[in-house]
């Protein structure tokens, strides 16, 4: 299917693409780690070329890490929906994410939110699904919540790869206000520092994408307990683990794993509310 000129323009939607093929293409490699068969049906049937992506964003380490966020979203999800078989699940900006369909327990709530264009495109190649709500809507346009099915008034919130593209008051507003509408839940997401998010700007542009800046970064993740007195907990999950170790990485991936982690360059942060567990 053809991936038309607006999606290709230098936006932040078109960002969308880069880490679905990342996805793809590390799931051929690492099919141990995950096996996103869904971004490689896609990728697989888009008419575009993905030269350009592939030449300065999806080397063996950047694909990788598209696909251990997913990995670990996947991981945090499925612990949630266990403990809260009652409560929602919501993946905001869900571009052309797949994770409903390798979390999916069979009665999960699920809900995609994304802006109508990004949402339009997504219908391309993920169509609706039964017990997946599709909410066009920016996540700045709080009437989503309203459209959010939750039996017990708890919420999961999966924000991979999202916050990056906007300043830390406006994420710091939607945390909070998310914080406040549900009785209890947690916002799961992925974050660099600043050191790091000015490198990956720079990977970015080499795609040949120069409109979809990044400016949210967390240097400390402890701080964003002070966000609002609803925030009970805030946790740092490692992003590599165990995998740091893997002999099967080329030399470049496990020197840019080490000197991440070494510089705490990276992680996954957990944002929770309500009672505890």
């Amino acid at each position: 299917m053809e991936v038309n000129d607006e999606l290709q323009d230098q936006t932040v939607q078109a960002t969308m693409l880069l880490p679905v093929c990342g996805r793809a293409k590390a799931s051929r490699m690492f099919p141990d780690i995950l096996r996103d068969d869904e971004a490689i049906r896609m990728v697989d049937g888009m008419d575009y070329d993905f030269a350009q992506i592939e030449k300065s964003y999806a080397t063996e380490y950047g694909s990788l890490c598209c696909l251990l966020r997913a990995k670990r979203l996947d991981e945090r999800c499925l612990a949630y929906i266990q403990a809260h078989p009652a409560g929602a699940a919501v993946n905001l900006g869900s571009g052309l994410d797949t994770t409903f369909d390798r979390v999916d327990n069979g009665s999960v709530h699920w809900h995609n939110v994304d802006l109508p264009d990004a949402m339009a495109f997504r219908h391309q190649f993920v169509p609706p699904k039964e017990r997946c709500a599709d909410i066009a809507k920016s996540m700045f346009d709080y009437t989503w919540l309203d459209e959010i099915k939750t039996g017990d008034g708890s919420a999961f919130i999966l924000a991979g790869g999202l916050f990056y593209y906007f300043e830390e008051n406006r994420v710091r507003e939607l945390i909070c206000r998310i914080a406040e509408y549900f009785q209890s839940g947690e916002v799961f997401f992925d974050a660099q520092s600043k050191t790091a998010i000015k490198m990956s700007n720079r990977m970015v542009r080499k795609t040949g994408n120069k409109g979809s800046e990044m400016y949210f970064y967390v240097n400390d993740p402890r701080k964003l307990e002070s966000w609002s007195p609803k925030i009970r907990r805030v946790e740092s999950v490692p992003f590599f683990g165990e995998l740091r170790k893997d002999k099967r990485f080329k030399l470049s991936t496990k020197m840019t794993i080490w000197g991440l982690e070494k510089l705490k360059m990276g992680c996954l942060i957990s944002v929770q509310w309500g009672a505890a567990e």
